[in-house]
């Protein structure tokens, strides 16, 4: 087994790895409800795409230049934002995301805050197109 994949596995919780290796949620949608991006100091970008029907994320995907942690991240907003109200969307805190995971680095909660962040534009801006009441 690869050196950085068993460290990784003896480093980090399930839910860590979970997010970090899922890819089900990588995807750009053309014109969608809401769109918001976001860079961060270290150079990572995040794109959050949703849809939404009556006031309900139904869609939510992401695509992000970033390493595996910004990845976990998203992929844990994702999880988290996917089908609830456009209100309790906005109640998503980096701090759930960072707990989620249980092992992301303390020297990478700036990731989190990073996707959080992504998302918050991504409502925003359906917000501003008056989509999904």
């Amino acid at each position: 087994m690869n050196e950085n994949y068993s460290t990784m596995f003896k480093n980090h919780s399930l839910n860590f790895i979970e997010m970090a290796l899922r890819t089900d949620k990588i995807e750009r949608i053309e014109n969608p409800d809401g769109y918001g991006k976001r860079i961060g100091e270290c150079g990572d970008s995040v794109e959050f795409f949703l849809s939404c029907h009556q006031n309900v994320l139904t869609t939510v995907f992401f695509c992000t230049k970033g390493c595996l942690n910004t990845n976990a991240c998203c992929n844990t907003v994702a999880k988290f934002a996917q089908g609830k109200t456009i209100d309790k969307a906005w109640d998503i805190q980096p701090e759930q995301v960072a707990s989620f995971l249980k092992t992301l680095p303390q020297d990478h909660t700036h990731c989190a805050e990073l996707a959080v962040g992504a998302l918050y534009r991504a409502l925003a801006n359906l917000i501003s197109k008056n989509i999904g009441k």
